[in-house]
């Protein structure tokens, strides 16, 4: 990692935590409630989507002290999106750890992932008193537009699953835009460039460097989840350490649709399709570790893996470039530190 984005997150990432934490509270009822929504912002994270807040509002001529608390509420929509998501798909470890619904069950853990997401509109209407009722709203709208294209792409996620439907890159390639490419990164960068007052024609180009930017980082984490060393697996991640936090092969065991389980999918032969798609579709807890090695084994017989690295790049590199339609600053060459190390990290 660049020194310059190392200091950038050593600096900030604790004042984003002192806001987030400030809206969750060690309240009654502790054990069934609180705890549980404390739970994954304690684990620890890269929290590279607040910062990017910071990043985008400070690049385009803001006051980083007054997004903090807007970047908070994206690292509670985080919070609360991996509750749920971790439910949905199945999922055993979550940085480094058991998912919050092995450790409380799934009906406290639905319920905490519900009062994150309450608490991510708590903060943002806080925001009247710092930025005004009109820039307020703005950052709500552009919440709610958010999060409802972040619903539709899980929606694509996971009915691709329940379904046994194995779709077409471009298809999927459209629902990561839509998953991923907002709440992790669009909606991060615009939601700052709304607070800097940046135009229009800023805010379309930070948002789609942040897009672009976040569908490369989920490919690499989709490739992560095939090449991640045990000890790595079972470590969380950090903002500028750790490791990896969920188990290896885990994504084939869930059925997870994934650039490179689809490109192999259209690739393989008429058997070895056929026994993909039944490990696909099949009950995670059925899917034995041999045949998850077996199918990582296929997808680089086929060139699948090699094929997703270069589509992480090539998404990599179209982000960057939108980083040219915003002026030149430290910020903004801290944002593109921030684009290679994301695609670039081992874990």
């Amino acid at each position: 990692m660049n020194d310059r984005l190392k200091s950038y997150l050593d600096s900030f990432v604790p004042l984003i935590d002192a806001e987030l934490f400030r809206f969750l509270p060690q309240a009654e009822p502790f054990g069934y409630l609180y705890e549980p929504m404390r739970d994954y912002p304690i684990r620890g994270g890269k929290r590279f989507r607040s910062v990017l807040v910071l990043l985008a509002c400070e690049g385009l001529g803001g006051v980083v002290e007054k997004a903090l608390r807007t970047a908070a509420a994206f690292e509670m929509f985080q919070s609360f999106a991996l509750v749920h998501d971790d439910i949905e798909d199945g999922s055993e470890m979550r940085r480094g750890k058991p998912c919050l619904h092995h450790l409380h069950g799934v009906p406290l853990s639905v319920n905490a992932g519900d009062a994150l997401h309450s608490k991510v509109f708590e903060i943002l209407a806080s925001n009247r008193d710092i930025l005004g009722d009109a820039i307020a709203l703005d950052l709500i709208q552009e919440m709610l537009y958010g999060a409802q294209r972040t619903f539709e792409g899980q929606a694509y996620d996971i009915g691709w699953i329940e379904s046994g439907a194995v779709p077409e890159v471009e298809i999927f390639l459209e629902m990561l835009r839509l998953k991923t490419g907002w709440y992790s990164g669009r909606g991060p960068c615009t939601a700052g460039a709304i607070v800097a007052g940046a135009s229009p024609d800023c805010q379309r180009a930070v948002g789609a460097f942040g897009e672009r930017m976040a569908v490369a980082f989920q490919i690499k984490d989709d490739l992560l989840n095939l090449t991640v060393r045990a000890e790595d697996a079972h470590q969380a991640p950090a903002t500028t350490s750790g490791g990896y936090g969920k188990e290896r092969g885990g994504d084939i065991a869930e059925g997870k649709r994934t650039l490179m389980v689809i490109d192999l999918f259209h690739r393989c032969s008429p058997d070895e399709q056929e026994w993909v798609r039944e490990i696909l579709n099949r009950d995670r807890s059925e899917t034995k570790t041999d045949e998850v090695e077996r199918t990582i084994s296929l997808m680089e017989h086929y060139g699948s893996i090699k094929r997703a690295e270069d589509a992480c790049r090539a998404w990599a590199a179209d982000a960057e470039a939108h980083l040219n339609g915003i002026p030149p600053s430290e910020a903004r060459e801290t944002m593109r530190e921030m684009c290679s190390f994301l695609v670039d990290r081992a874990f």
